[in-house]
């Protein structure tokens, strides 16, 4: 019988195809079906921090993340005491005046950084090998102290020199100090973030994955265990001599090692022969760097990571407040372009970074969360939404929830929603996930 209705009411359907034939199918496409799942994972589903705060290895102390919250607490009683002050500096919407300010103040004084690199590259400098060893030690001592007691970032690391020949043996001595320190002290952080700068060829990368196998081999750990961030901070690493994206070699090269693609603003900037007045994160040049490594980055599951302003809030109050103007727009213009982190250099940057994230999640929650719910609920309104928006809507809702601009009490009251089926929404993979790395 063909198609139309049948005897007993039902849709009648026919077809030409054979099983056979889409068993062959299947067959022809099982190693593209096998290759996406491996290069294209997609988003790991935990939590991304905001910023990554970095100090020179010789200047970390056990309290340094409660003095930098300190220390930017101070700045705000300073220069913009009040909800009404702040909100006028980095010309806050009135409705967002009080609760911005209500919200970065508690941040400070509950976690003030999120993320902490303790340098050994640039911010370190040479020094003699007996001092750069008794620097990682203590590192990895104090990083192993902060995070049992539970005073330490929720994500620390160190940056190591990089694979250069001029000095990769002194940036592989220092990684292994510091590693050897931290599973001499009780075992390797949850948190913990190794970050290689410089990077030019992806056989750079290689051979840090093969450093890490290594030492995990020798101490006993899981295959995969140590993970880490990628600095782009050259020309090449963008743009190979054959003109192929280098970065997407990079992040294959890794071998799912790669945690994130770290823009470096000065040193990218520096390479391409911009002006040192002129370098910036809002530069031309940066803004084709980073789309080149957006987009090689996309599915893989590797975060994304702005750069730094070298423009430091202090001094007198104009100047302070020039300075948080600027930051607070660069940090807004890079969430707009989906990248969700950041350096900062100073203190006084606190302030702006969490001013600026939790005004970008809040201004667009009440939209986010309607649209969510008219979505969860298959109800109609001015949008039409399909399954990959509703992905990401669910996305910047968990992102607002885990940094601290948004509340589960309120979005569960806009949209209905637990966290779980936020999870389900944004990402598969980060139902059930831990949102913290301790």
């Amino acid at each position: 019988m063909g198609q139309g209705q049948g005897h007993d009411g039902q849709e009648r359907v026919a077809t030409t195809l054979t099983g056979a034939a889409r068993q062959e199918i299947d067959a022809r496409l099982a190693p593209v079906d096998a290759e996406l799942e491996r290069r294209y994972p997609g988003d790991p589903g935990t939590r991304q921090p905001v910023h990554t705060v970095y100090v020179p290895g010789d200047a970390l102390a056990a309290g340094t993340v409660r003095s930098w919250g300190d220390q930017a607490l101070a700045a705000l009683d300073e220069h913009a005491p009040d909800a009404e002050s702040f909100a006028a500096v980095l010309g806050l919407d009135d409705e967002l005046a009080v609760p911005v300010h209500e919200r970065v103040r508690a941040k400070l004084e509950r976690e003030p950084v999120e993320d902490l690199r303790i340098d050994f590259e640039d911010g370190y400098g040479r020094r003699s090998d007996a001092e750069e060893d008794r620097d990682a030690a203590r590192a990895a001592r104090l990083v192993a102290a902060t995070c049992a007691d539970g005073t330490g970032a929720p994500w620390t690391g160190i940056r190591m020199k990089c694979m250069e020949a001029q000095v990769r043996d002194r940036g592989i001595r220092t990684l292994d100090i510091f590693l050897t320190g931290l599973m001499e002290a009780g075992g390797l952080p949850a948190g913990l973030v190794l970050t290689l700068p410089k990077v030019t060829y992806a056989e750079q990368v290689t051979a840090m994955v093969r450093l890490l196998e290594t030492f995990e081999k020798a101490h006993g750990l899981d295959e995969g265990r140590l993970g880490f961030e990628i600095q782009i901070e050259t020309s090449q690493a963008i743009l190979a001599a054959d003109g192929t994206a280098t970065v997407a070699r990079m992040i294959q090269a890794a071998e799912g090692r790669a945690t994130g693609l770290h823009y470096g603003t000065f040193d990218y900037s520096a390479c391409l022969g911009v002006s040192a007045a002129y370098q910036a994160s809002d530069h031309p040049a940066a803004d084709h760097a980073k789309a080149v490594m957006q987009v090689a980055a996309a599915g893989t599951g590797v975060r994304l990571s702005d750069g730094s302003t070298n423009v430091l809030p202090v001094g007198p109050a104009e100047k302070v407040h020039e300075a948080w103007r600027l930051h607070y727009g660069l940090t807004r213009r890079a969430l707009s372009r989906a990248y969700y982190q950041g350096w900062d250099m100073h203190p006084a940057h606190l302030p702006t970074r969490y001013a600026a994230v939790f005004a970008f999640y809040r201004e667009g929650f009440r939209e986010a969360a309607t649209r969510l719910a008219r979505y969860a609920a298959r109800t109609a309104g001015d949008v039409l939404d399909e399954p990959a928006t509703a992905k990401a809507l669910g996305a910047h809702l968990l992102r607002g929830l885990d940094c601290g601009a948004l509340t589960l009490a309120e979005i569960t009251d806009l949209t209905g929603l637990t966290r779980p089926a936020l999870e389900s929404f944004a990402s598969p993979r980060r139902a059930g996930l831990t949102t913290t790395p301790r």
